[in-house]
């Protein structure tokens, strides 16, 4: 996995795009080298090479493809959230404006469709068809999540379908784009992609949990920082599905307060959360979308060595520091 991350992040920084209008291309540059584990596009070369191609130069366009959607949508998401930063640093929207975040995520849109034309033209019209799947479902879920935000309560098969789309799916399509570059069967393409699907699945509940019961030291964000701006996650939307009607006023004083009238929003609504066990409930089905996801490895019609690096990454992504 490593020398594939190397191969993507040399591609990713050794990107030319034109100088002006620097408006454009600037913030373009600038969310690029934000860094990250650039997790997507590797997925694509590791299904590649886990279908048994060899050249990953064949298959740097599709990864590159894929990143730029990514951040594409990373732009446009923030804008839509007005959030200040992102992995630490000042989001576009914020570095220049409104306008210039709209464009220049419109432009890495166009890059990625750019990219995905280089790739082997034998398979073109599949790899578009995958790529534009994923985009518009992605757009789904990123809209669906707007509208369940102003929505009182949410029943939990709405916010699934919503993490799906919005989360999911990209990690499945990116899969499955190295699956149909490397001439993989459209059975065994469906088998890799709802992997992926399970995995981004198992890795959403388990980043709902650990934003509420996570190491300050290791999450990587503020804990409970989700509970504060009273964000729809698994735990919130089980805990309207489950609680008792005695509990329903302390539920409904904790959402409608800021954590500067109740400086103990957080732990209040934590104790609601063990109080009816939601974490226990969200630990289960993340168990259930892991062992979806290896059932789907595990049926891959290929030799078991080339599956122990996914499964390996899948592990990684699920087992992290709480």
């Amino acid at each position: 996995m490593q020398h594939l991350q190397k191969l993507v992040i040399e591609a990713i920084e050794t990107s030319q795009f034109p100088e002006t209008p620097t408006n454009l291309y600037d913030p373009i540059r600038y969310i690029l080298t934000l860094g990250g584990k650039r997790v997507r596009p590797v997925l694509t070369l590791m299904a590649a090479e886990l279908f048994g191609m060899q050249e990953m130069e064949q298959i740097i366009p599709a990864a590159k493809a894929v990143e730029f959607f990514h951040n594409f949508s990373l732009i446009h998401d923030d804008l839509m959230d007005q959030a200040p930063l992102r992995r630490g640093k000042t989001t576009v929207h914020e570095k220049w404006d409104a306008n210039i975040a709209i464009l220049s995520g419109d432009g890495l849109l166009v890059k990625a469709y750019e990219e995905i034309s280089k790739c082997n033209p034998v398979y073109l019209p599949a790899t578009l068809r995958i790529l534009s799947k994923v985009a518009m479902e992605v757009c789904e879920g990123q809209q669906l999540d707007m509208d369940y935000e102003s929505r009182g309560s949410l029943l939990m098969d709405d916010y699934l379908e919503m993490i799906r789309l919005k989360t999911s799916v990209l990690l499945g399509g990116a899969l499955q784009l190295g699956a149909i570059l490397s001439g993989a069967n459209e059975q065994q393409q469906q088998l890799i992609y709802d992997f992926g699907e399970n995995v981004g699945l198992a890795f959403q509940l388990q980043d709902d949990i650990l934003d509420a019961y996570g190491d300050p030291d290791t999450f990587g964000k503020i804990v409970g920082g989700d509970i504060i701006i009273n964000k729809k996650t698994f735990l919130l939307v089980k805990l309207m599905e489950v609680i008792a009607p005695e509990d329903v006023p302390m539920m409904q004083h904790l959402l409608h307060a800021t954590v500067e009238a109740v400086p103990t929003k957080v732990e209040d609504m934590l104790k609601l959360y063990d109080k009816y066990q939601v974490r226990k409930s969200a630990d289960e089905l993340k168990d259930v979308y892991t062992q979806r996801a290896f059932e789907k490895m595990s049926a891959l019609d290929v030799p078991n060595e080339r599956k122990e690096a996914l499964l390996l990454l899948a592990n990684n992504l699920l087992v992290r520091q709480q």
